[in-house]
């Protein structure tokens, strides 16, 4: 990211959705552990370790948030015993205590991804929030690898798939503001969840404000988007 430098005059600023996938499944679910900890500002990955190994919030050592944050990601892409069993480096048996623990306390997770495979095997597509389809002709396979390759499909593409929708609609938004305002912000890039810009000096406290609210506002869930920013010279230095 050093090689990418602002001219004199600019800065870089960078604006990072945060952990925008899991408050997308916080809203889909409506899993009540999940929209608590967003709601409240509860790191999640705390929360999450603090669920399955049993510990108060400020008793959660930094590996067990490690653990709790593969596994929750985990969960979104799909991920079983041996998965997260060779993530972790730790025993198949081990890592499937976890998962079932995990279901266990977020029951509106497992509700969904139950009910998204059975909802696109019948329809045979799945949608993200925004109304865009993705077939997934693999569900009907007779092949059990292709069988459970769709089913991890039908469980990420509303996830993943909203999470793209909601950043293109983003950078729709932001340009329009832009050109309103009358600025001379380029945004040069999108990478996954973030946003790049490059923007002179003098406008830079009035774009991070009109990102953030633009980014932050793109579209109503039962939980808060929070967007992550950073500015500097180049790229690394903005990357929060």
């Amino acid at each position: 990211r050093e090689a990418f430098r602002a001219p004199a005059g600019f800065k870089i600023l960078s604006a990072d959705y945060s952990q925008i996938e899991l408050r997308i499944l916080a809203h889909i679910t409506g899993d009540a552990t999940l929209m608590e900890s967003f709601a409240k500002g509860i790191d999640i990955h705390t929360r999450t370790a603090s669920e399955i190994f049993g510990l108060p919030l400020d008793e959660v050592t930094e590996n067990q948030r490690r653990q709790a944050k593969t596994i929750n990601f985990g969960i979104i892409y799909g991920m079983g015993p041996y998965g997260l069993a060779q993530r972790l480096r730790i025993n198949t048996k081990t890592a499937k205590a976890a998962i079932e623990r995990y279901f266990e306390r977020y029951r509106g997770v497992k509700r969904f991804i139950e009910e998204a495979v059975v909802s696109a095997r019948d329809k045979g597509y799945c949608e993200t929030l925004l109304g865009r389809r993705r077939a997934i002709p693999e569900l009907r396979s007779k092949n059990l690898n292709v069988r459970q390759q769709g089913e991890r499909l039908a469980v990420n593409t509303p996830l993943q798939g909203t999470a793209a929708d909601l950043i293109k609609k983003a950078m729709i938004g932001v340009d329009r503001v832009l050109i309103d305002h009358g600025l001379h912000t380029t945004m040069l890039l999108q990478v996954h969840d973030e946003l790049v810009f490059e923007v002179p000096t003098a406008e830079l406290e009035t774009v991070k404000e009109v990102v953030k609210e633009v980014m932050e506002g793109v579209h109503p869930l039962r939980v808060p988007l929070r967007v992550d920013m950073g500015w500097g010279a180049n790229w690394a230095e903005a990357h929060p």
